[in-house]
């Protein structure tokens, strides 16, 4: 029996019908090596890898990449953008309003949508929710611990 392997990220760019260039190679590793990257974060993974790369560069990859589906883009309230490669589940993001992290959580149901709680408001779910809230230790936790949900339906603000 042979082992499978993960494909390659040029086989992966290549079967989402991209170009492969250093640059894409070296983004979509960096992104999946990190862990709820900014742009800034993943123009210097880029770099580090590759020598120059511009930042409107790393913009149009991400854009590219996202919109091939080998990305995910998610808006934690409050903060700039992050990029995420766990692309293939349906899964929620905790933001740690004190720190910034960002982790993952699982649906407790599995299939997207996971909060029914909006079905029959006219809203259509593309995307898991986040929410906020304060991380464990070492970031000292506020007097109250309290999360709120950072969803909005697609063009509100």
């Amino acid at each position: 029996m042979t082992a499978s392997r993960l494909p390659t990220a040029a086989e992966e760019l290549r079967g989402a019908g991209l170009r492969v260039t250093a640059a894409r190679v070296a983004l979509l590793d960096t992104v999946r090596r990190g862990d709820h990257l900014e742009a800034e974060a993943i123009a210097r993974g880029v770099r580090e890898r590759i020598g120059h790369v511009s930042v409107q560069a790393v913009y149009e990859a991400l854009h590219a990449l996202t919109k091939a589906g080998l990305l995910r883009r998610i808006e934690p309230t409050g903060s700039p953008a992050r990029y995420e490669g766990r692309v293939g589940d349906n899964h929620h993001h905790l933001v740690c309003r004190s720190c910034g992290l960002v982790a993952d959580a699982d649906c407790a149901l599995g299939d997207a949508p996971c909060p029914t709680a909006f079905d029959g408001h006219g809203f259509v779910i593309d995307e898991p929710r986040s929410s906020t809230g304060a991380c464990a230790p070492p970031v000292p936790p506020p007097a109250v611990t309290e999360l709120r949900d950072t969803f909005s339906p697609e063009g509100s603000p």
